[in-house]
């Protein structure tokens, strides 16, 4: 699977801990940074990058981390077909892929274990959009609105 990360300072520690991760199991990776720690880098400058990437169908998923992953799920959901959230819970990485079509999912760095954030992503790497009516019907009403605000 095509993958892409992407965390600013508060999350560059656990991305690069996931990335061995993601590599470890065989994916293809695709890092947007940071490259290095630097307490005064800033989310949005390495999430927009991922998320264009991700609406843009280059990547199959996404994994952007903040120190808390609010930030960097605000940011990614700016960019147009993207359905990104932040997630805590194994049923949430599962479901919001399954019901929602999650395609990126945002970790806080300052909150999550590493062995745990790993589940995580396994977890939502496994999920398959169930493509029910209901979902698309709900996801047809949020793509209109989204449509409108990006005219």
């Amino acid at each position: 699977m095509k993958i892409g990360l992407a965390a600013d300072h508060g999350g560059y520690e656990l991305k690069e801990k996931i990335k061995n991760y993601l590599k470890a199991e065989g994916h293809e990776i695709t890092d947007y940074g940071a490259f290095e720690y630097n307490k005064e880098d800033d989310y949005p400058d390495f999430v927009f990058p991922l998320a264009n990437a991700v609406s843009e169908g280059k990547l199959t998923r996404g994994i952007a981390v903040c120190g808390s992953g609010i930030g960097a799920s605000i940011a990614a959901n700016k960019v147009k077909g993207v359905r990104a959230a932040l997630v805590t819970d194994c049923f949430s990485a599962r479901q919001g892929v399954e019901d929602d079509n999650m395609n990126i999912i945002c970790l806080g760095g300052r909150v999550v274990a590493d062995v745990y954030a790993e589940l995580l992503v396994k977890t939502f790497l496994e999920a398959n959009f169930s493509g029910l009516e209901r979902h698309n019907r709900r996801l047809g009403k949020v793509k209109s609105v989204e449509l409108k605000n990006h005219e």
